[in-house]
């Protein structure tokens, strides 16, 4: 196979397909997505076979415990799948809105057209729900998109597929709207992520070095996350019950995932009434704790915390855990050592909870909530495309308004400049 006029004719074919799709209107574009739907749970039977082939094959080849999971599907989740598309499906349609229409003294009128981007390549590791998400959300949003998945999940994300263009098929729109990447081979990668003439942006899910790699080489602007090094802060005002709760969600429910707790910080005046029974916890969870001085002093099983673990996201059962001075401390160590994708603090005092919501540095940012719920589904958005730590165009989950753009439209009457 020639991977460079492999990808040249898949760029040719979506940014051919980005036109129709641009103005397709919303009911064939809500049919493809119900049809999705449909499709996926009367064929859950065959993805759930497609995806234990992939994961025979990925044990086979030592994958850990943290990326089999990402790559796993249940009865659940394939009915969230199907969900999440009837919930876009549902969302008010973007494209076309007209906002901010003002008359100029001129005699003009002047506003912002909301409208696609064009072609979304999307390159991704392990997780098959994510070509579901991506290809709900840029058909709902007027795209046109290219996804490469990992190949630990090539024989899902085929089946996957065939049921994302039997839904558009039933709607009447181009198969080439959604376009899964055949090959496996990673020079795959590289030409996407250079094809500016047909590729509008790239969103990479994957790892750290995945991410690195084509925040690096890519010739097209990416919407991305390196990690998500996310945080829970237990206030000087916290309620036990609550604090004991949201870490244990926070941190236990998911391992491998980018919005899991990895460090825990405690106020100094509520660290021996509260961290002993969060310890106890997150040991008989099966967690490793590893802590600075104060921490150990109090956790007998826990390790030294080095610096580096400070900075890291485990996706594992490790956690750090930091005693610090209090709320200012507290906010001075999250936007030194986390991602800002998330981070958390559980407190029943007013202050403390709207200066931790201003001055905490990341995309998404709680009062008294689990960190797991930085997520496009639980946010309201249908889906996700990814989560951005970005600060231009989008950040935090990427949802539909994240995979548009807005052009200024001018309505006159015969105007001229004087």
């Amino acid at each position: 196979m020639d991977i460079k006029q492999t990808m040249q004719q898949l760029g040719k074919q979506a940014r051919a397909a980005s036109r129709l799709m641009a103005k397709a209107d919303t009911n064939a574009r809500n049919r493809a997505l119900l049809a999705m739907a449909t499709a996926i749970r009367r064929d859950k039977a065959t993805l759930l076979a497609a995806n234990r082939e992939d994961l025979d094959s990925a044990r086979a080849t030592g994958m850990d415990e943290a990326m089999l999971d990402r790559l796993a599907l249940s009865e659940k989740s394939i009915a969230s799948m199907a969900e999440g598309l009837e919930q876009i499906a549902a969302l008010a349609d973007p494209i076309g809105e007209i906002t901010d229409l003002k008359y100029r003294p001129s005699g003009i009128q002047v506003g912002k057209m909301r409208v696609p981007l064009g072609v979304i390549g999307i390159i991704y590791e392990a997780r098959p729900n994510v070509t579901v998400d991506a290809a709900g959300l840029c058909i709902k949003s007027g795209n046109a998109a290219i996804l490469r998945g990992g190949s630990e999940a090539i024989q899902c994300n085929r089946a996957l597929a065939a049921l994302v263009h039997e839904g558009l098929a039933a709607a009447g729109l181009p198969s080439n709207a959604v376009q899964v990447v055949e090959t496996t081979d990673r020079a795959a990668v590289g030409e996407l992520i250079t094809m500016k003439e047909y590729v509008d942006v790239i969103v990479p899910r994957g790892g750290k070095g995945l991410i690195e790699r084509i925040s690096n080489e890519a010739r097209i602007p990416v919407i991305k996350h390196l990690d998500g090094n996310c945080h829970v802060y237990v206030d000087d005002d916290a309620d036990a019950d609550k604090a004991l709760r949201i870490v244990e969600n926070s941190k236990t429910q998911r391992l491998g995932t980018c919005n899991t707790a990895e460090s825990l910080l405690v106020a100094r005046s509520v660290v021996q009434q509260m961290l002993p029974a969060i310890a106890t916890m997150l040991i008989d969870k099966g967690i490793e704790i590893r802590g600075c001085a104060e921490t150990c002093a109090l956790v007998p099983q826990a390790k030294a915390a080095s610096e580096d673990d400070y900075y890291t996201e485990f996706l594992a059962a490790i956690i750090s855990i930091k005693v610090v001075a209090g709320v200012d401390e507290a906010i001075a160590h999250i936007n030194q050592y986390s991602s800002q994708h998330t981070d958390a603090i559980v407190t029943e005092n007013y202050t403390h909870a709207r200066r931790f919501l201003r001055e905490v540095d990341s995309s998404s940012v709680m009062v008294n909530a689990s960190t797991r719920f930085a997520d496009g589904f639980e946010y309201g958005l249908g889906a996700e495309i990814g989560i951005s730590t970005d600060k231009l165009h989008a950040r935090g989950p990427v949802g539909l308004e994240g995979l548009t753009s807005v052009k200024y439209i001018v309505l006159g009457n015969g105007e001229v400049r004087a």
